[in-house]
């Protein structure tokens, strides 16, 4: 169940004014962008024939935080928080990886976007649920985009999946 997408207490402190400092504002939905993303990944193929899922969970999330750049703006809690950027075009030629977390999971995964600092991968499954690949492994970052933000951008450690 999704919270009120116009409720001004949505996201703790810290995230709210990160989404707000890239341009997000409650009820921002571009579902065109979405879209054209969607259909990007749709028509990739990777040279050994993987494709990537497109789910309903994955063209909310773009529709929502689509092409924003949220920049940290103090020290992080345990690690230091992530610089982001909302673009799944970064996972595009990971249809293989995704679709083995997927497996291994027992849903499907979709990429949402990247740590810029450290190249990581952002993903998202057909439940709403967020990851983080990157060369250490597979991370959990929360049951939802929400808390996945809340985990980002206070600098939360988040639970290892995997080691890499």
């Amino acid at each position: 169940m999704h919270p009120d997408r116009t409720s001004t207490t949505r996201f703790p402190v810290p995230v709210d004014a990160a989404l707000r400092a890239a341009g997000w504002q409650p009820g921002r939905w571009d579902i065109k962008q979405a879209e054209i993303w969607a259909d990007a990944l749709r028509e990739h193929t990777s040279p050994a024939g993987h494709r990537h899922a497109v789910f309903p969970a994955a063209v909310e999330a773009w529709a929502e935080f689509g092409g924003l750049h949220l920049e940290p703006t103090g020290p992080g809690r345990q690690i230091a928080p992530a610089a982001l950027h909302f673009d799944p075009l970064y996972g595009l030629h990971l249809a293989r990886t995704l679709g083995d977390l997927g497996r291994a999971l027992d849903t499907e995964v979709c990429p949402l976007g990247a740590e810029t600092d450290t190249q990581a991968i952002l993903a998202i499954d057909a439940e709403g649920r967020v990851y983080a690949l990157d060369h250490t492994g597979d991370w959990y970052l929360g049951p939802d985009v929400d808390q996945a933000l809340a985990v980002l951008v206070s600098g939360v450690e988040p639970t290892r999946l995997t080691a890499g």
